[in-house]
């Protein structure tokens, strides 16, 4: 994205859908910066996770919580749930910044928007911090069983997309199975682990990789057959799975990704729109990260509307379908898949008349 430009500007780069209010959050007793981004309320209140990061600069975290926000208009729409897309990002070390104090501070920003925004998990904040957040605002969703909520989002994120997968592997080898597969997994946090976990099950075969060599270390031990890699985008597997953080599907890794198929759970994995046009000429089948990382968001939705777990479950399965409907539609148009999830996704928000 371009930097220079303004909170507009970036806004608009990223489709014809401005954000419709951006909240700069800042408490120097604290210490918290952070930033609140609503994209659209047009089918209920905006829905996002906060995630706490070292950004470089706050114009990075600018960006990151536009593009995040935006997303999670997309993914609402495309999972069938009656919400918005939000995102807050709070800008610091997880490992070192968290406090009550900051958490309680930045309650009472989110609580100022009336349930305009309703938080969540992300990146850098666990179960832990969002019970600490439900002590200041009631606008919060995925707090821990004790706290009243559903617990940790991980386990059905990471089960949406499996599912995902199994439609992307349908539409390349004729079988929605990943056996006798090789599925490289880049990032393994809690989502990564416990897709590794259900590939296993199925019988594909894991190679992994992580900046973090302690997660590694944990992969290895839990799961001795995985082989751990230096990186896996580039490596002889059968799927790519990134699991991480966004923008690794990059016009130089989309010409040497060896992977017939790519899906996994991190946000924002098209580095740019182009990106997506090169993996589909190189007859690589992208699965739209919007659509198979919904999981979690189907989770907190059914919290939030006290939907029992099997339910919850069997919406997140749900997945499936829905990934192999924009296969489908993407090879009968001729376009790509995230086109297809696009316009999917869009007419959904088209057919609501859009009001503040």
């Amino acid at each position: 994205m371009h930097t220079e430009a303004g909170v507009f500007g970036r806004s608009h780069e990223l489709s014809r859908r401005g954000h419709e209010q951006v909240v700069f959050c800042e408490d120097d007793k604290t210490g918290l910066k952070a930033i609140i981004a609503i994209h659209s309320t047009v089918l209920g209140p905006a829905l996002g996770g906060t995630r706490m990061y070292p950004y470089a600069s706050e114009s990075q975290a600018l960006d990151d919580v536009l593009r995040l926000s935006w997303g999670m208009t997309y993914k609402s729409a495309a999972a069938g749930v009656d919400l918005g897309g939000g995102k807050a990002v709070i800008i610091g070390d997880p490992a070192h910044d968290k406090s009550e104090e900051l958490f309680a501070s930045y309650a009472r920003f989110v609580e100022t928007l009336g349930g305009r925004y309703i938080t969540a998990g992300d990146v850098g904040t666990n179960t832990d911090d969002l019970d600490a957040i439900g002590r200041y605002t009631s606008h919060v969703t995925g707090r821990s069983a004790v706290a009243g909520g559903s617990g940790d989002s991980a386990g059905l994120t990471a089960l949406g997309v499996f599912n995902a997968m199994r439609a992307g592997a349908e539409s390349v080898w004729g079988t929605a199975s990943l056996a006798g597969r090789t599925v490289g997994v880049e990032g393994v946090g809690k989502v990564g682990r416990q897709l590794i976990a259900l590939l296993l099950a199925d019988g594909a075969e894991v190679c992994a990789t992580d900046v973090n060599e302690a997660a590694l270390q944990r992969v290895s031990q839990e799961t001795p057959g995985v082989r751990l890699l230096g990186s896996v985008a580039t490596a002889p597997v059968d799927v790519y799975a990134p699991c991480a953080l966004g923008g690794t599907l990059t016009a130089a890794s989309a010409e040497a990704i060896e992977a017939k198929l790519v899906c996994g759970a991190a946000n924002n994995q098209l580095a740019n729109p182009a990106v997506e046009q090169a993996l589909t000429e190189r007859g690589i089948t992208w699965v739209p990260d919007f659509v198979a990382n919904a999981g979690g968001l189907i989770q907190v939705a059914g919290e939030l509307k006290g939907a029992d777990r099997a339910t919850v479950e069997g919406d997140v399965r749900g997945i499936f379908d829905r990934c192999r409907d924009i296969i489908t539609a993407a090879k009968a148009e001729g376009i790509g898949t995230g086109a297809a999830a696009n316009r999917f996704a869009e007419r959904r928000l088209d057919a609501i008349p859009r009001s503040i």
